[in-house]
């Protein structure tokens, strides 16, 4: 168990080393990337920690306030695997509220959340401001769609086998979705099949930054990690 977790830390540290050494003289926009059942949130919530016991100040964006409203995701159907694909996550609010205002030229202030996922509420009121040498973190799949690919500094992408994330997140969903059942099929229909789609159409794990193998996440492995001294 010591070995896992010993493994697990190592990799954690290496990429907060990575990160606490790029300067870019605005908030270094970092997207964690990977399918449904990767084991993005997880993943980022560690680094995060790990990074906040270091001198830069970190901000986490949840993604679960970049959604856009019920009518809109389902307007291609409930099972569309296209409809959650392209129509899931409020990317254009992300950009232009977000990773813009973070970027090279930007005021710095951005929102903290889009909606309230509970009650399909829009929110237009949560802003906040990052400081220049911030860390800011935000995980969710398809973040390497065209619209978005230029506007991260760094993308981690985490590899995860398809079965095993499929298992990972009809665990976690099954209460959420009506059962085991209800679940693995939500995943084949929609879920791990909008995946494929981005897979196909994106190939993120060749695009990102740097590339973990999270397949095990008692052991993930490095796949890419580019080397980089102090850079401002």
């Amino acid at each position: 168990m010591n070995g896992s977790t010993d493994a697990r830390s190592s990799v954690l540290e290496s990429i907060a080393g990575h990160l606490d050494e790029l300067l870019r003289g605005h908030p270094l926009r970092v997207g964690v990337d990977g399918v449904c059942g990767s084991g993005k949130s997880t993943f980022t919530r560690e680094l995060v920690t790990l990074l906040a016991a270091r001198d830069r100040p970190v901000v986490l964006v949840d993604s679960d306030g970049f959604h856009h409203v019920r009518a809109h995701r389902y307007r291609q159907g409930r099972d569309s695997a296209r409809g959650y694909y392209e129509d899931g996550y409020d990317f254009g609010a992300l950009a232009d509220r977000v990773l813009r205002p973070l970027g090279p030229g930007g005021s710095g202030e951005y929102a903290v959340t889009v909606h309230d996922l509970a009650t399909d509420r829009v929110i237009d009121d949560q802003i906040a401001t990052a400081p220049p040498d911030a860390l800011v973190l935000f995980d969710a799949t398809f973040i390497q769609r065209d619209d978005l690919r230029d506007l991260w500094d760094v993308v981690i992408y985490l590899h995860t086998d398809e079965d095993v994330a499929i298992a990972r997140g009809v665990a976690r969903d099954s209460a959420a979705l009506g059962g085991e059942g209800a679940a693995r099929s939500a995943y084949e229909s929609r879920y791990m099949a909008a995946c494929r789609i981005y897979l196909e159409e994106q190939r993120p794990r060749e695009r990102a930054t740097i590339v973990i193998d999270n397949t095990d996440p008692r052991r993930p492995t490095v796949e890419r990690l580019p080397l980089n001294g102090r850079q401002s």
